[in-house]
């Protein structure tokens, strides 16, 4: 991961602060951590870590919160609105004066800028829960469930049928980072940002990345096909406009017909049944699905190892 000038602290919140060794120290500590969930339970013992929210959560607080008490924290969870970033307080007095209470500091939020901001001007490390360009935890959970299905992911391919969003940016430089191909199919007007595809094909000049308008084209012979919702947080008044221009960008039957015969589908939920992927298709991979989910949990105690650790 990347180092920081100033305090030499470690952050994640871009997948492009981790390098490939980074990636599978991760996921190696993940896999012991699902096997031994109470492994670094005294980690961080009489300290906290701050959760911060501007976007409503489910699996993200809660993977936080209990993944903190199981190494031996106490989450303090705090919503945005209780301290206008940038409004109320600027984020360089947020960042300075949190550092001081807490041993790290996850964000979910709209701007990406926002999180960069509070990394720079934080003394502990930052890490990304979500913003609009990016989801690196789900993605790190992500990459262990492939690895735990598969055993491997250099030389699998990934399709991701869908929004080219903040998933979308994080699997390219996921992808790169472990050799895996990948292919992005989305309407006209949604591809992922030329931004990420750039860092992903800098990272790993030698994997194919394809970005296509065609969801048939990009799930041939794919591993596994991933899918997210059609509508983000902040993203309501579009919903009609997308339903219908998203209509033929929904993982099901046919899909599936061109996969490699041993496909899997992920899906990092929220889930529109009957929209961005069948009722049938989530039911057939509905215990992998889940599976990807409790694997947030333990990817994050990782990454909150892998940081407070480089401390």
């Amino acid at each position: 991961m990347k180092k920081k000038t100033n305090n030499k602290k470690l952050d994640l919140v871009s997948m492009s602060d981790i390098d490939s060794n980074d990636v599978w120290e991760i996921l190696s500590l993940t896999k012991k951590l699902k096997a031994k969930p109470l492994l670094k339970s005294n980690l961080l013992k009489n300290q906290s870590v701050a959760l911060i929210f501007a976007k409503p959560s489910l699996r993200t607080r809660v993977s936080f919160e209990v993944g903190v008490t199981q190494l031996g924290g106490k989450s303090v969870t705090i919503k945005m609105d209780e301290i206008s970033v940038g409004i109320r307080e600027n984020v360089e007095d947020i960042a300075n004066v949190l550092s001081r209470y807490v041993s790290s500091i996850v964000i979910r939020t709209y701007e990406q800028k926002q999180i960069e901001d509070l990394a720079r001007f934080s003394l502990v490390p930052v890490v990304n829960g979500l913003s609009n360009e990016e989801h690196p935890c789900q993605v790190v959970s992500d990459l262990f469930t492939i690895n735990e299905i598969f055993n491997k992911l250099s030389g699998l391919k990934i399709s991701y049928i869908g929004d080219g969003n903040n998933i979308a940016h994080s699997l390219l430089i996921g992808a790169a980072l472990t050799n895996m191909d990948i292919s992005i199919a989305t309407p006209k007007g949604y591809e992922p940002n030329k931004h990420y595809v750039a860092i992903a094909r800098k990272i790993n000049p030698k994997i194919n990345i394809e970005i296509t308008n065609s969801p048939l084209n990009a799930s041939r012979d794919a591993n596994v096909l991933y899918t997210d919702v059609w509508v983000s947080m902040g993203q309501e008044d579009e919903m009609r406009k997308r339903k219908k221009i998203f209509a033929p960008y929904q993982i099901n039957d046919k899909l599936l017909q061109v996969a490699n015969k041993n496909a899997i589908v992920l899906h990092c939920l929220p889930a529109h049944k009957e929209q961005e992927i069948t009722s049938k298709v989530f039911s057939r991979f509905s215990e992998i699905i889940y599976e990807q989910a409790e694997n947030r949990l333990h990817a994050q105690k990782a990454i909150l190892i892998k940081l407070i650790d480089s401390k």
